[in-house]
């Protein structure tokens, strides 16, 4: 199934992984349900399994130029990984018929976009409030705060794919305020690797992946993020991410709305039964 408009729209958001790095699945996710119609579940399922391909590569180069705090990334696993599995283990348990998945990946989605969005747009004045009180924060009260933070990504990710990205590079800013802000977002993606892995071969044991499509994307992110990657510098990195968390709103509006409008359509034909 090679369509260029496939290849175009993976090398987009490749392009703006790398110049934001930010998650893969903010912006994959909602295309694919948007733009070509796929199923929110199948969506999910493919995406994770992209992003656990395209974010291996930057977990290398972060690993290979030590800017990754590994303590960190294990405390993450260690919250995300079981919530993870725990989440995939209800969805399987509770057998959702087609419309009530839908559902439920569309609002979770639609809840993980608008966090991401707030995340971009007021990652700096939460910063200035919260880093001042949380540098004097003792290990242990920081390890527990990591691990709970990877249980929330863990649940989140798995159901809709997003929140791996800024949502996450924001808490570890706040828990982790000495570290540099490139060893952030190495952590952060080193830890993004094994969960969306995880949470990818979950949903593939449901039956929501579309191996074709997925290589399809992947052969445009690839050289997508390359490219943007280089580009980083030259865009101002405040305008990058108000556009971002623009897109972000409007999609997860829109993603809303269709949801609304499709629960009314239900209810006025089970009123139309009765």
């Amino acid at each position: 199934m090679f369509d260029p408009l496939y290849v175009a729209s993976g090398f987009g958001v490749g392009l703006l992984v790398g110049m934001t790095g930010v998650g893969g699945g903010s912006l994959m996710t909602p295309l694919l349900i948007l733009l070509f119609g796929v199923h929110p579940s199948t969506a999910v399922g493919t995406d994770l399994l992209y992003a656990a391909a395209t974010k291996t590569g930057g977990s290398l180069v972060h690993g290979w130029s030590r800017s990754v705090h590994w303590p960190a990334v294990l405390r993450l696993a260690c919250g995300s990984i079981p919530a993870s599995a725990v989440t995939l283990l209800v969805l399987w348990k509770l057998d959702l018929k087609s419309d009530s998945e839908r559902s439920l990946v569309n609002l979770v989605l639609c809840f993980a976009l608008l966090l991401t969005a707030t995340s971009l747009i007021f990652r700096k004045s939460i910063m200035e409030r919260y880093r001042g009180r949380l540098e004097r924060v003792d290990d242990r009260t920081t390890a527990i705060a990591t691990v709970i933070t990877g249980i929330v990504l863990g649940v989140l990710v798995s159901i809709s794919s997003v929140g791996a990205g800024a949502v996450g590079v924001t808490v570890l800013l706040l828990l982790y305020p000495r570290l540099p802000m490139v060893t952030i977002v190495g952590s952060d993606i080193a830890h993004a690797v094994p969960l969306t892995l995880v949470a990818g071969i979950g949903h593939w044991a449901l039956g929501d992946v579309d191996w074709a499509l997925m290589g399809v994307l992947l052969m445009g992110s690839l050289p997508g993020i390359i490219v943007g990657s280089y580009s980083a510098t030259r865009v101002p990195e405040t305008v990058l991410r108000l556009t971002l968390a623009s897109v972000l709103f409007v999609v997860a509006g829109k993603i809303m709305f269709a949801e609304l409008k499709l629960s009314s359509a239900f209810v006025t034909a089970l009123a139309w039964t009765h």
